[in-house]
């Protein structure tokens, strides 16, 4: 069937409510907790019904008349603002929580996925700039010209798009990713986690290591940054994973383009770097998901074991040979906002019929386990193009040049490695059709 070139945004509330609730009330929480934006070609009429929701909760369109939406930011005054990938930045006027008017307050952009909202004022990303609309919300009929906050910003646009927000201290985070799949560049320009005052002075890093970001949000009660970041491609469908990080200071460094996930040396820049010169993830989100969006949650509406977890809304994968991600994730959190809590990652709100590849998340303290096994199996095996590394606790796919092995031919070149290695620890697992140990 033919895809449209059309997105959608979906509101996500809990059922039990009380009646008398205002809707409007309980998008602006969900909104600012879930960043319930699903960018995506849909079909005619978007079959919300084959999303798997936990128990108690419903999902519905808010609107589907807002081509390409990535991010989007709420106004005190309820206008919601989305931007997106096809030099639109959008409104949708909301009353008693239904669109009841759209309007394009700026157009002819260079990817304006960013927004954000500050005094009054609507910043736009678009690559190399920010921009900035004053007093938006009483000029949605005649948009103002936009200020240029800044320009000196890189211009490649592989990995230009940029995710922006206001931290608790003020000012505005804006990242910057790899201009590649994997490169080394000027680790200060690119790579890296910015934030600038809302005037565009005093720009500096906060975070290095960070291929690209496309998320970010500030832990409730510590005010500490998270963000995730998207692993490099081509080490095969089940390496490196997607990334959950928290950086407590100014200045951390968590390892990019030198080591992946925490534990995986990149084989051309990894020489010389070793993975605990850096800083490892709190929890790994799978291979290729692609994370688009987080935030911790802080209203009232859910129940109470989901006050400040983290939901991240995860793309999904584009060239993997089975796909992964296409849902909406949750973090758990431990009470004093220092880690994840052990097995934090739960799947939630995925669509059926997508491809599940057994727990999608975990702590990295159990992956270090298998490093002196991996480090072996990658000497021997590299030169033969194995290009994924093993990872402790989900089941691995191995792939050796465009050929994957998988059921018995995997069990043969498991059973040749063990002659060679010392065993791999029980955490180690693999695919023969379903998961077990191996």
């Amino acid at each position: 069937m033919k895809s449209l070139s059309r997105a959608a945004l979906v509101l996500l509330y809990f059922a039990r409510r009380t009646a008398n609730a205002p809707l409007c009330r309980r998008f602006r929480t969900v909104a600012a907790a879930l960043l319930a934006s699903f960018a995506c070609n849909v079909f005619a009429a978007l079959p919300i019904e084959r999303i798997k929701l936990p128990a108690g909760f419903r999902i519905e369109v808010l609107s589907d008349a807002v081509p390409s939406a990535r991010a989007m930011t709420l106004s005190p005054k309820g206008v919601l603002y989305i931007g997106g990938l096809d030099g639109h930045v959008y409104a949708l006027q909301l009353q008693d929580g239904r669109a009841t008017a759209r309007h394009v307050v700026a157009s002819g952009l260079e990817t304006p996925v960013g927004v954000a909202w500050h005094n009054g004022a609507l910043y736009v990303s678009a690559v190399s700039k920010i921009l900035r609309f004053d007093s938006i919300d009483t000029r949605l009929n005649a948009p103002p010209k936009p200020v240029v906050v800044t320009d000196k910003l890189p211009t490649e646009t592989h990995h230009g798009a940029k995710f922006i927000a206001f931290g608790p201290d003020g000012k505005l985070y804006v990242p910057q990713g790899a201009p590649c799949n994997v490169c080394e560049k000027d680790r200060d320009r690119y790579a890296m986690i910015g934030r600038m005052d809302p005037d565009g002075n005093h720009y500096e890093v906060v975070a290095r290591g960070v291929r690209n970001t496309v998320g970010f949000a500030w832990h409730p009660a510590t005010h500490e940054l998270w963000f995730t970041d998207n692993g490099r491609d081509l080490l095969g469908d089940d390496a490196p994973d997607d990334e959950l990080n928290r950086a407590p200071r100014v200045g951390m460094d968590f390892g990019f383009p030198y080591c992946h996930a925490g534990v995986i040396p990149d084989p051309e820049f990894g020489e010389g770097h070793p993975c605990s010169a850096y800083t490892p993830p709190v929890a790994k989100l799978g291979a290729h998901v692609a994370a688009l969006g987080m935030r911790f949650y802080s209203g009232s509406m859910f129940p109470p074991d989901y006050r400040a977890n983290i939901f991240i809304a995860e793309h999904g994968s584009w060239n993997r040979s089975k796909k992964s991600g296409y849902r909406v994730m949750r973090v758990v959190t431990e009470p004093d906002g220092s880690s994840c809590a052990s097995g934090s990652v739960r799947r939630r709100m995925a669509p059926a019929g997508r491809n599940r590849l057994g727990p999608p998340g975990r702590c990295p303290a159990a992956a270090r386990r298998v490093t002196a096994y991996q480090r072996r199996l990658r000497r021997r095996y590299l030169s033969r193009h194995l290009l994924c590394a093993l990872n402790a606790v989900r089941p691995v796919h191995i792939s050796v040049g465009q050929q994957s092995i998988s059921s018995r031919g995997a069990r043969h070149r498991n059973q040749q490695a063990r002659r060679q290695h010392a065993r791999p620890p029980e955490a180690v697992r693999r695919v023969t059709g379903r998961t077990r140990a191996a």
